[in-house]
């Protein structure tokens, strides 16, 4: 069955694939499983050659790549071209660090042993990924595991199959082998049967928490390894004592990245009494100042949403919260354009448990909170099911630690917008998921931390083992 890619912003297909086939999808779980047993035997140096051989590949058609996403997807085309050269640090940051991250630890056991601690890879690791950083989302699981000596098989959204068969390309030019880093291009209706199958060791998700349940259940059921990174609704809490100009400023950055389609964006904007008119009028006339076009104009803030439908969710979220009585002070509607356009939205006096409350939304939608004071910020903050990313705002930085600390999440952020970086650990609590990507934490997630016990006999020299 062919798969079709669209081009949100004109509606025109921007390529056809064709699915894999049950033999196709056999054919390439069986190609991981025998890489796998040589990869696991190569030298961690030669790993990191190829990845820093990846981060080359990726730099030489940086241009290429931003493009293909935006053609797909829609990202803004500054913004994929920043994602394609995160996606070279992430490679270059595990072909420095990876073999340090990966070293035998000796531990203090009983003095006539050796004990130690080593970290070996599981095997063919089926990554679900979504289509708001297609690249990104990506690399940020295949760098550390093909570090560790997994190999990975790629199950990605369907709405961006050109960018996932790109990146099974770059792994081949930087001189991967062949079964170590694969596309499947199969439906979501064929997952549970491709982590039941005994070759696939582990799984890792990033989407949304009912996509991760299923896949929990499913793994679950199977023994496998999961690490899920989920939805998030996380919070923007602004103190009295906020320097203004810079929150209000990186707020909308916050909200809008990607088109307001990040796990990680901003969506409730929880602000104390003192300051809060201040800060939503200029937050609004911020917001309205964006400019909403063509994604591959390098003038455009604010793209398509990546799908009509996905719009469509998005618009019907925005209407059950007015008809349950909030108000919009900006946008609101869908824009009467050619394309999956939504325009940036400051959504205010909101009720309790109507969609702005409640759900995440996934789009440039922003939802404002009044609150008397900082006490009732941190509990409007954790007052949610997803507990992803949080930031604070305020010039007292003890203080702003001292909130952060008290966040429900997984990230905590004082006045910096919440993100991912390849040196520090990823992911949420609560809702939002479990286990953690990047960094050290990262590329220990799908190994075996196996202890390993050399007793002595009383009297011999303790072994040493270079």
């Amino acid at each position: 069955m062919p798969i079709e890619s669209t081009n949100p912003t004109t509606g025109t297909v921007v390529d056809t694939f064709e699915s894999d086939s049950g033999t196709d999808r056999d054919d390439r779980l069986e190609r991981a499983s025998d890489t796998f047993e040589g990869w696991r035997e190569t030298s961690i140096e030669h790993r990191q050659q190829l990845l820093s051989a990846a981060a080359d590949v990726l730099r030489e058609g940086r241009d290429d790549y931003a493009e293909l996403m935006s053609r797909e997807m829609g990202k803004p085309i500054g913004q994929a071209r920043d994602e394609v050269e995160k996606c070279a640090w992430v490679c270059d940051y595990y072909a420095e660090h990876a073999a340090e991250f990966l070293a035998d630890e000796v531990v203090a056991g009983e003095p006539n042993a050796r004990t130690l601690v080593t970290y070996q890879p599981l095997g063919p690791i089926l990554a679900i990924m979504p289509w708001n950083f297609p690249f990104w989302q990506v690399f940020r699981f295949a760098a550390p595991n093909l570090a560790a000596g997994n190999v990975g098989l790629l199950k990605h959204a369907s709405n961006v199959p050109g960018c996932a068969r790109a990146i099974e390309a770059v792994f081949r030019e930087a001189g991967f082998p062949a079964g170590a880093f694969q596309s499947l291009l199969i439906g979501s209706d064929e997952v549970d049967e491709v982590i039941a199958d005994d070759r696939i060791a582990g799984v890792t998700l990033t989407g949304s928490d009912g996509a991760g349940r299923s896949v929990a259940e499913t793994a679950g059921s199977e023994l496998k390894k999961t690490v899920l990174e989920l939805g998030g609704s996380d919070p923007f809490v602004v103190l009295e004592d906020a320097p203004m100009e810079h929150t209000v400023e990186t707020a909308v950055q916050a909200r809008l990245i990607n088109s307001g389609q990040s796990c990680i964006a901003a969506k409730r904007f929880i602000v104390v009494d003192d300051v809060y008119d201040e800060f939503l009028d200029r937050f609004v006339e911020a917001m309205d100042g964006q400019v909403v076009g063509d994604p591959m104009d390098d003038a455009t803030d604010v793209g398509p949403q990546a799908r009509a439908d996905l719009m469509d969710d998005l618009h019907e979220q925005v209407e059950a919260t007015l008809e349950a009585g909030g108000e919009c002070r900006l946008g609101g509607e869908p824009m009467d354009r050619e394309g999956a356009f939504y325009p940036p939205t400051v959504l205010t006096d909101i009720p309790a448990d109507s969609p702005a409350d409640s759900e995440e939304l996934f789009g440039p939608v922003a939802s404002v909170f009044r609150v008397p004071d900082e006490a009732a910020a941190i509990e409007q903050a954790n007052d949610t099911r997803f507990g992803l990313g949080a930031s604070v705002w305020t010039a007292d930085l003890a203080r702003g630690e001292r909130v952060a600390r008290q966040f429900e999440s997984g990230l905590a952020f004082v006045n910096e917008l919440v993100k991912s970086d390849p040196r520090l650990p990823f992911g949420g609590v609560k809702d939002s998921g479990y286990g953690r990507e990047l960094a050290r934490d990262g590329v220990r997630e799908f190994v075996n931390a196996k202890t390993i016990w050399v007793q002595r006999e009383a009297g011999e020299e303790t072994i040493q083992v270079e």
